[in-house]
C-alpha cells in the first residue's frame, strides 16, 4: 500500500506522535522512511542585537536534533529493519514538505496536528492546513 513514508518534524509534542506512526507504517509496509524538518525562513529573526547566523546556526542544530531522533527512534528494537533518510530545509514549511515527498516520491506524508491558538499560526496559516489542500498524494494528520 506503501511503498515510501514521508514525516515532517518541528519537534512538537504531535509531532512526535506523527513520528510515531510513520516508523509504524514503514515497518508494517517494509517501506523506507524519510524524515524533514524545515526552518521557517518567514519569521527570521533579524535585529542588530542577535547575530543573525548565530541565530540560523541554532535552528539548524535544533531541526538536525529532531531528525536524530527520528534515527534513533527508528532504529529502536521494535522497528529496527525501518531504512530512515533526513533532511534539513530551508523555506516556507509547506511547500519544502511537498517538494521533498515529490523527490523522494513518497507514498504517503505523516504530520503532526497542532492548536491554532498561537499569534503564529493565526498570521501564518497553518502548514497541515496547506499539505492537506495541496498534496497530491495521501496525508495522515496525527493528533
Amino acid at each position: 500500500m506503501y511503498d515510501s513514508v514521508l514525516v515532517a518534524t518541528d519537534g512538537s509534542e504531535a509531532a512526535a506522535t506523527a513520528v510515531e506512526h510513520a516508523i509504524a507504517l514503514a515497518d508494517r509496509f517494509d517501506a523506507p522512511l524519510y524524515g524533514i524538518a524545515v526552518i521557517d525562513e518567514r519569521t527570521a529573526y533579524d535585529t542588530g542585537i542577535v547575530d543573525p547566523d548565530e541565530v540560523r546556526q541554532h535552528l539548524e542544530e535544533r531541526a538536525a536534533a529532531r531528525l536524530a531522533a527520528l534515527e534513533s527512534a527508528a532504529t529502536a528494537a521494535d522497528a529496527a529493519d525501518v531504512a530512515v533518510e533526513t533532511a534539513v530545509r530551508s523555506g516556507v514549511p509547506h511547500e519544502e514538505i511537498l517538494e521533498y515527498a515529490g523527490e523522494r516520491e513518497a507514498s504517503t506524508i505523516v504530520l503532526g496536528s497542532r492548536g491554532r491558538s498561537s499569534f503564529k499560526g493565526a498570521l501564518l496559516g497553518s502548514t497541515v492546513d496547506r499539505v492537506v489542500r495541496i498534496a497530491d498524494r495521501p496525508v495522515l494528520v496525527v493528533g
